[in-house]
């Protein structure tokens, strides 16, 4: 228990920080949105844009001049963000020890690598859950003036799961990466490294049919903002299998972390 404290103390500042990036980024895009608002003459810009963008960012599957159209688009940087969020904590709270050279701290406590493991997994996973709440409440009260109807709401939800999904998935990916890589300074880059990859393979599955293969090797195209608006729910194949990285790459990080030689 006095781990996982002591973790989320740690992390606060960081929570606050991507908290605050997070609402201006939902107050700037509000405020921009008010210019597309019930006003179809302002699409007439989207023809101006090259068709490998439009594509790659779907910008034909959302009306922008409504409230769920313009958060359809703005769900792009949500999980981008909550994404590159989860994977610093989950890679940052494990390296950090040996970074810091605090890792003889933890070793000479009466407990055992993995409960430390766990206890920082979990204020790591506690700032995902906050960081996904702040993003949640943010958008509701940025869109009130609008006056969005219960089809936005539920959208609105479906898109926070997904975000938590996805904050779950770069999350054991970074939590691998910290107890893994005997390079502790290059976990978290590595990290970011995954997320920017992945990113751009959803924005080049989107450009050409040829390359639409790549959606499976991108968490951005298991939850596609287009597909979620299309269906209404999350795709249970691109769960499980979302599930099945969870799970090795946490069983991974145990395993790893457990075996190797810590740097002091």
């Amino acid at each position: 228990m006095n781990i996982f404290i002591r973790e989320l103390k740690a992390n606060l500042k960081s929570l606050l920080i991507w908290s605050g990036v997070m609402l201006l980024l939902i107050l700037v895009g509000t405020a921009k949105f008010s210019a597309y608002y019930n006003n179809p003459s302002m699409l007439a810009i989207l023809d101006t844009f090259p068709k490998a963008m439009i594509d790659a960012m779907s910008l034909k599957t959302f009306n922008l001049t409504t409230v769920i159209g313009f958060f359809g688009l703005m769900f792009l940087y949500f999980g981008l963000m909550g994404g590159i969020a989860a994977a610093m904590w989950g890679s940052d709270i494990i390296s950090k020890e040996e970074r810091d050279r605090t890792v003889e701290f933890s070793l000479v406590l009466p407990v055992s690598r993995s409960r430390v493991i766990t206890a920082k997994a979990l204020a790591a996973l506690v700032n995902c859950v906050l960081f996904v709440l702040v993003t949640w409440g943010g958008s509701l009260v940025a869109v009130q003036s609008y006056k969005p109807d219960q089809a936005f709401y539920d959208y609105l939800t479906l898109e926070m799961e997904a975000m938590f999904v996805l904050e779950l998935l770069f999350l054991a990916i970074g939590l691998m990466l910290g107890c893994v890589m005997k390079q502790y300074k290059r976990s978290g880059s590595t990290a970011v490294a995954i997320i920017l990859t992945a990113y751009f393979l959803s924005v080049m599955s989107g450009m050409q049919e040829k390359l639409d293969f790549l959606k499976y090797f991108t968490p951005f195209k298991y939850f596609d903002a287009g597909e979620l608006l299309r269906s209404g729910k999350m795709d249970a194949v691109y769960l499980f299998i979302s599930a099945a990285i969870i799970v090795v790459s946490v069983v991974a990080a145990y395993w790893v972390y457990n075996k190797r030689d810590l740097y002091i």
